[in-house]
């Protein structure tokens, strides 16, 4: 049977009638009837080549539907975007975080650019040596990554043109970290980490630069999109060494705790010198599909304290509870708190499915045999009256 057809079983009572013809919708209908109900029986629009047999005790009215142009391919999945944001300052005494978070990019950035839809954009930045950075990314961000960027515009989703959204971003990370050189107001020792997610369609990009965490939630199971870049990250450590630095107490050159991220220019050696400090970014792609319920988009005061799965599992117990991403976010927040992070938090949820309770988790079929059962307990009274009426019967 071809895909998105509908069959109908139906039972119907049965009058003579000839053989006839009609067209419906450029649709042509060929009707062999042996026997037809008083009121013609109505079918959904047919989606591909199908045969439906009606079964009326040993007679059948057969249907043969066909349409020129039928393609059989199932329709995509299309996400359903909606999210929510917390931050807390944690037990820190200032606070660092930033972040953005724009559901419909196109609508944000009116006629300037074309996206396929939906389209939308997220980005979390912890900053540290004071908070001028972080800040500087979250005031510029749209300027710094689509309005002064020539950000790739085409209705076709191909090879090509995810190279060119790539390669945009990753000038976008490195423009943002020259840019915090160039401006005399920010400190030399401000930095922060980035990281930004783009959703195009059907196709998520991640780009990460810092120890900051996106974890896509696939059936329940946490599937990481982006790696901390950390001294104790392996190849993060070999590049340093590499570059001429050097790994101290876990800290980079015996100092910071991340090895990427834009700013820290006391930290950094003359543009277009190698650093062990750097400010590319790790690009991730995926392509989304029904499977694919929520991102987790975190800074390190969550994932400190609990593993992507954990986070994964906490904000889906809370989707399937109230469906409200907001407050998903503030509750893992509050459960990072609650197991002692020591630094701000910052949290994004964004949803992909419209509620995660529905369509996204098949029920079960019930068994044909099964029956369902209802038992009750007899009061006293009741059950002596069963007793007499029982005695009676003998």
């Amino acid at each position: 049977m071809g895909a998105g057809a509908e069959v109908m079983h139906q039972v119907v009572p049965l009058l003579e009638a000839p053989y006839h013809r009609c067209v419906v919708k450029s649709v042509e209908v060929i009707e062999e009837v042996v026997a037809v109900a008083p009121t013609p029986v109505q079918l959904a629009s047919p989606k591909a080549v199908v045969e439906v047999a009606v079964e009326v005790s040993d007679l059948k009215l057969k249907r043969s539907i066909a349409e020129s142009s039928v393609s059989a391919e199932p329709l995509q999945f299309v996400p359903s975007i909606r999210s929510g944001s917390f931050a807390d300052i944690g037990p820190r005494r200032d606070m660092e975080d930033e972040h953005i978070r724009i559901d419909d990019l196109s609508a944000h950035l009116g006629s300037l650019l074309m996206f396929s839809a939906p389209s939308a954009f997220y980005g979390v930045f912890d900053g540290h040596g004071g908070s001028d950075a972080a800040a500087y990314m979250k005031n510029h961000a749209m300027k710094l990554f689509f309005e002064d960027a020539a950000f790739p515009q085409t209705s076709q989703e191909d090879e090509m043109f995810a190279e060119s959204v790539e390669d945009s971003v990753r000038k976008a990370f490195l423009r943002a970290d020259l840019a915090l050189s160039d401006d005399s107001v920010i400190n030399r020792s401000s930095g922060t980490t980035a990281l930004t997610a783009l959703v195009l369609g059907r196709q998520l990009l991640v780009a990460n630069a810092g120890d900051c965490r996106a974890v896509l939630c696939r059936k329940g199971v946490a599937v990481e999109m982006s790696k901390d870049h950390r001294p104790t990250y392996d190849a993060e450590r070999q590049r340093v060494i590499a570059s001429g630095g050097y790994i101290e107490d876990g800290y980079l050159n015996g100092v910071l705790s991340v090895t990427r991220a834009l700013g820290d220019w006391d930290m950094k050696l003359p543009h277009g010198s190698p650093s062990p400090l750097i400010a590319e970014p790790e690009i991730y792609w995926t392509t989304l599909t029904e499977d694919d319920e929520f991102l987790i988009i975190g800074c390190d005061g969550i994932w400190d304290v609990m593993t992507s799965q954990h986070a994964v599992s906490t904000v889906r117990r809370g989707l399937r509870r109230h469906d409200d991403p907001e407050r998903c976010a503030r509750e893992l927040a509050m459960e990072a708190k609650r197991l002692k992070t020591f630094d701000n938090l910052t949290v994004i949820v964004v949803c992909f499915v419209s509620e995660l309770g529905g369509g996204s988790v098949p029920l079960e079929p019930a068994a044909s045999n099964s029956r369902l059962r209802c038992c009750k307990s007899l009061s006293p009274e009741a059950l002596s009256k069963l007793r007499r009426w029982l005695d009676s019967d003998e």
